[in-house]
């Protein structure tokens, strides 16, 4: 597979405005710049959109690994918290921390952080990434619907 986002620039680095666009048309000419990647005004930046890109990733290889485990999510957020630090020779992203809450029938906590730090290492964006990469990950127990019924069985017949 081969796809491919693009940039355009005009202007100087402080006072220069860019624009970003993805294949899809997720991203249709989206405005970047110095203020929106380093002043906090609006418009995006690349290091939210490789947050978005390992968020992304690391979730469906997590979903394809779940799956060959014989498990299914009813849901997984995840978070990719980029860092991009000035380094001697000028800038780099020096970590990502991802974070992930899921809810998952059937999983204990121990499958499931050996599940999810198999998907963290396996994520084509983390192999891609010369960054240091950490995870925190919860998984929410369902309640055992099957439980509630048999005890309201129980007090019905006796």
């Amino acid at each position: 597979m081969k796809t491919h986002g693009s940039a355009a620039w005009s202007g100087g680095i402080k006072d220069g405005k860019g624009s970003i666009s993805t294949k899809s048309g997720a991203l249709q000419a989206y405005p970047y710049g110095f203020a929106s990647r380093f002043e906090g005004k609006p418009g995006s930046n690349p290091e939210e959109l490789i947050g978005a890109a390992h968020a992304a990733c690391f979730t469906m290889a997590l979903s394809l690994i779940l799956g060959e485990a014989g498990l299914t999510a009813e849901r997984m957020e995840t978070t990719a918290e980029v860092t991009l630090d000035k380094v001697s020779d000028g800038f780099a992203i020096t970590a990502v921390h991802l974070t992930l809450e899921a809810k998952i029938p059937g999983a204990d906590d121990a499958r499931f952080q050996e599940l999810a730090a198999k998907a963290k290492a396996g994520c084509p964006v983390s192999k891609l990434l010369k960054a240091d990469i950490t995870l925190d990950a919860s998984v929410t127990r369902l309640k055992r619907v099957r439980n509630r019924h048999h005890r309201r069985l129980s007090a019905l017949t006796t």
